[in-house]
């Protein structure tokens, strides 16, 4: 008997939080909504020379009718690479017709990986490739980090075009800053109900020169509408990847409505891998309960 939607999606379900607590944060929602998700993969935990992103797309008719989308990710990654890896993770899932597959994928890309570390080819030549980026002395990342900031507001305008004087600026409070290896966070929120409002706040917070200056200014929102009975939500990563996708799952997790949270970081010089992951989700967490 073929399997229903409902059983699909439970295994669909099944297979991504073991796939979650398998790889932690080397796994990656991209879309909740539309099932794309990411996984870093690399040879090795320690020193990676050779990594690669897979990102998937699971289909409604996966795993009993329909295999993954899928997309290959790597600046080296390219020609008779591309396909012999492909065809590898074609093969996988002709073997296994029905089954959930993402795990032996994983696992065949990292093979081929370790293969690949411990041939003589020569490391890749490209640059780092962290979402952490040394930002130097850190005197001259405003240069770098303002036009984001304006990108940001005038997408909001765009969407805000129309009269948004006469809306009010919520207030805005500040939570307690966390400091780990010269790196600090910390949390700003705000109650909002229209998308202004978001915009509002945003232009205030970056009226503050020390805010402004932040390395990333990390941000999502969650407005109930009444009227449809859904959320308007959306986040931003200003630069340190997943981050705002990471801060609007856990306000989805909490549960929270009409709330706007911006955390800030401010970089000191010291990589700190995906700790900064739990320091961002920490300080949003605290405002929030506060």
């Amino acid at each position: 008997m073929a399997a229903s939607d409902t059983e699909r999606a439970q295994q669909q379900i099944d297979e991504i939080e073991a796939l979650s607590s398998i790889y932690g944060d080397d796994w990656c929602v991209v879309d909740e909504d539309e099932k794309i998700y990411c996984i870093k993969i690399s040879d090795c935990l320690d020193q990676p020379k050779w990594t690669l992103c897979l990102q998937v797309i699971l289909p409604p008719g996966y795993p009993t009718a329909e295999p993954p989308i899928y997309q290959l990710n790597a600046p080296w990654l390219r020609g008779q690479d591309y396909t012999e890896l492909a065809n590898s993770l074609e093969e996988i899932y002709v073997q296994n017709l029905g089954e959930s597959i993402l795990y032996l994928w994983v696992e065949k890309i990292r093979e081929v990986l370790v293969e690949k570390a411990q041939s003589s080819d020569p490391e890749p030549d490209i640059k780092k490739t962290t979402e952490e980026v040394d930002e130097g002395d850190g005197d001259d990342f405003l240069l770098d980090y303002q036009p984001a900031q304006e990108d940001q507001i005038k997408m909001l305008n765009y969407m805000t075009s129309g009269s948004q004087e006469d809306e009010e600026l919520p207030p805005i409070h500040h939570g307690n800053p966390i400091t780990d290896r010269r790196s600090t966070f910390q949390a700003h929120l705000a109650p909002v109900v229209t998308i202004r409002q978001v915009k509002r706040v945003l232009e205030k917070l970056y009226e503050n020169k020390k805010i402004a200056s932040a390395t990333h200014n990390i941000y999502a929102y969650r407005i109930y509408c009444e009227d449809k009975q859904t959320f308007l939500q959306d986040c931003e990563d200003d630069g340190e990847t997943a981050a705002g996708g990471r801060l609007l799952h856990l306000m989805q997790i909490l549960n929270v409505h009409n709330v706007l949270v911006v955390v800030s970081r401010w970089y000191g010089g010291i990589l700190l891998g995906p700790d900064r992951f739990k320091h961002i989700n920490n300080c949003a967490r605290n405002i929030l309960v506060e």
